[in-house]
């Protein structure tokens, strides 16, 4: 494969992985710039770089990034000596931004538990505000579990 052609078929896979990712919720330009620091042997690209690679302004690469930043699926960096800013991800960013999600869940545990007493338990509203806080409660004590499964298959390789 030439190098043109192998830079087509990256593209090509940015592209159609950040159009998944928009389909389930990221917003399109973060979807497009994680996919394309994933797609990146480094995993990691100045937002001048990233911003030629995706045919699109810095302005759209600042808004992405932030957003990226702010849920841990990219970290932001620099190298001494370095004038640019970074934005990388790890090998394990998935693991990492799935693990982080304890403190996101006491959040939304504690509102629903507020709501679920505002409804009153007994009525529709409140239990499924109630199921809702049981269920986020469920996936907060087992998420540890299933990265050490992780952890675990991924070291047997």
């Amino acid at each position: 494969m030439t190098e043109r052609s192998q830079d087509d078929a990256v593209a090509r896979f940015v592209e159609r992985f950040a159009l998944l990712l928009a389909d389930a919720g990221m917003a399109r330009m973060p979807a497009r710039v994680f996919t394309r620091l994933l797609a990146t042997d480094s995993g990691r690209m100045t937002a001048g770089e990233l911003a030629e690679a995706l045919n699109v302004s810095p302005a759209a690469i600042s808004g992405a990034v932030r957003y990226l930043d702010q849920v841990h699926l990219v970290h932001k960096g620099r190298e001494p000596g370095e004038r640019r800013d970074h934005y990388a991800v790890d090998d394990d960013t998935w693991l990492d931004a799935i693990t982080n999600r304890d403190k996101l869940y006491d959040t939304w545990n504690a509102a629903l538990g507020e709501g679920a007493e505002a409804l009153g338990t007994d009525t529709r509203a409140g239990k499924r505000i109630g199921d809702t806080r049981r269920f986020f409660e469920f996936l907060q004590k087992e998420t540890p579990l299933l990265m050490e499964r992780w952890r675990a298959q991924e070291k047997g390789r």
